[in-house]
């Protein structure tokens, strides 16, 4: 692989974070939310943070080859639950624009990040981390900690999820979409 290419890959999976404050304001821009759009993006929303908080609540990051919760069916749960939230936040802002930067967004960075986990993790952890990928069953027997998903610090995306359905919901608002709801309109 060409040395751009990582460079464009570290750089990415690294600010995947503040990169999306760069989209999060042309989705916001772009929404047009409605009371249902909301309610239905919201449920999507919090099923993808359920299962960002199960494997946050597995996860000893960097300091193993975690093979229990959903670590045994997947090998990204952390990015699946994130990717469910973005599809949750495309149907919140009802606008096909926006749940294209929302997609784009996750694709490019969470594929980013995937390699660059991988990588780590094949340096740190050599075969334990490919027979882990050959063989997701075997469990390691450890329980849900919920101290273990907060000391991941999953309690800000969760915040993020909420704030980010509070400015639709304001937006809805300001647009007249709960008031023309309430109405029957």
């Amino acid at each position: 692989m060409p040395e751009a290419t990582v460079t464009v890959m570290d750089f990415l999976a690294r600010f995947r974070v503040a990169l999306g404050w760069v989209f999060a304001p042309l989705v916001f821009i772009l929404a047009n939310p409605s009371i249902e759009s909301i309610f239905v993006g919201t449920l999507v929303g919090l099923v993808g943070e359920g299962i960002r908080i199960w494997a946050a609540g597995h996860v000893n990051k960097a300091r193993e080859v975690t093979t229990s919760g959903p670590y045994r069916y997947v090998a990204h749960p952390l990015y699946v639950g994130s990717s469910v939230m973005g599809a949750g936040l495309a149907i919140a802002s009802a606008n096909p624009l926006a749940a294209a930067l929302i997609a784009l967004y996750l694709a490019v960075t969470l594929r980013a990040a995937v390699r660059s986990e991988e990588a780590f993790l094949r340096r740190a952890f050599g075969d334990q981390y490919d027979l882990y990928r050959r063989q997701r069953s075997a469990d390691n027997g450890r329980r849900f900690s919920l101290a273990q998903a907060m000391a991941n610090r999953e309690h800000r995306a969760v915040t993020g999820l909420l704030a980010a359905m509070l400015l639709l919901a304001l937006k809805a608002t300001y647009n007249g979409a709960f008031w023309r709801a309430a109405a029957g309109q």
